[in-house]
C-alpha cells in the first residue's frame, strides 16, 4: 500500500465483507503484505483500526452525499432521493455480520457508526423533508419528524432482515420501491417525484 488512505480503504472493505471479528488482523497483514508490528505501530489495537478505517468511509460518503445534494439545491426532494441512492450503494457493502459485530465488541465503533447515520444522514434528510413542507412539496397534514423516525430511519433494518433484501432486489428496485414510492405518497404532486427519480 502506498498510502495510509490506501491501507485504511483495504481494511474497511476487508471488515464490511467479512465481519470486524472474523476478519483478523493476521488475515489483514498476510493480504496487505506486511506484518502485525507494523499494524500495532499505527494502531493501538483492532478496534482503533475499525473505527479509523469506518471513519475514512463514513467521510467518503459524507463528501459524495453534500457534493449530490448540493448539485440539487433548489430540489429538496431530490436531494433526499439522491442521498438514499448514495446510502443504497453503500450499504450494499456492510454485511449484517459486520454491524452485528460492531455492535457486540466495538462499541465505540457502533457509536461511531450511529452518530454519523443519526446526524449526518438522518439530520439531512429531516432538514430536507422540512424544506420540502415549507416550499410545498410535502403536504403540511405530515408529520415529517415522526415520518422520517418511523420509516426512513429504519430502512436498514428491512434490508438486512433474515432475507437481506440486497440478495433479491437491485438498488433501482430498492431505491424505487422503499423511498420514491414513499416519497411519492407524502409528497404534494406525485408525478413529480417519478420525473425526478
Amino acid at each position: 500500500m502506498e498510502s495510509k488512505e490506501e491501507f485504511l480503504e483495504f481494511a474497511i472493505s476487508k471488515f464490511l465483507r467479512y465481519g470486524s471479528k472474523r476478519f483478523t488482523l493476521d488475515d489483514l497483514s498476510h493480504e496487505i503484505g506486511i506484518s502485525k508490528k507494523t499494524i500495532y505501530q499505527h494502531f493501538t489495537n483492532k478496534e482503533a483500526l475499525v473505527y479509523e478505517s469506518l471513519g475514512f468511509l463514513l467521510d467518503k460518503i459524507k463528501a459524495e452525499v453534500t457534493q449530490s445534494v448540493e448539485q440539487v439545491r433548489s430540489n429538496p426532494i431530490l436531494g433526499i432521493i439522491m442521498i438514499y441512492k448514495i446510502g443504497l450503494e453503500y450499504l450494499k457493502l456492510f454485511s449484517p455480520t459486520f454491524l452485528e459485530g460492531i455492535k457486540k465488541y466495538y462499541p465505540k465503533v457502533n457509536e461511531q457508526y450511529h452518530n454519523f447515520k443519526n446526524r449526518e444522514i438522518n439530520g439531512l434528510v429531516l432538514s430536507l423533508l422540512k424544506t420540502a413542507q415549507k416550499n410545498g412539496q410535502i403536504r403540511q397534514n405530515v408529520n415529517v419528524e415522526l415520518s422520517c423516525q418511523l420509516y426512513l430511519n429504519h430502512l436498514e433494518s428491512l434490508l438486512f432482515q433474515s432475507n437481506n433484501l440486497f440478495d433479491q432486489y437491485s438498488n433501482r428496485e430498492l431505491l424505487e420501491n422503499l423511498i420514491i414510492n414513499y416519497i411519492s405518497g407524502i409528497a404534494t404532486d406525485s408525478h413529480l417525484v417519478m420525473e425526478l427519480s
